[in-house]
């Protein structure tokens, strides 16, 4: 069995599931936290959209992300 690594959420193809396993810190962690995404949760990459944008799903909720936010959330793939 290989060992998981850990990418950032940029990296991820599209239908991929991942946990998050770290987010930036300072205002973007508050407000991604206030949108209900912590670490260790399990999301869904829904879409890579031109610009480097990533829609992401977590249960019933999409979020958008831009390139720079998810190039520093450390996700690894389920």
């Amino acid at each position: 069995m290989t060992p998981k690594s850990h990418i950032p959420l940029s990296k991820v193809k599209k239908g991929s599931i991942v946990r998050i396993i770290t987010l930036p810190d300072g205002l973007a962690r508050t407000q991604l936290i206030r949108f209900g995404i912590v670490e260790g949760d399990l999301v869904k990459c829904l879409e890579h959209l031109p610009g480097g944008t990533i829609v992401i799903q977590k249960k019933r909720q999409e979020i958008a992300l831009g390139s720079k936010l998810s190039h520093k959330i450390i996700v690894i793939i389920n």
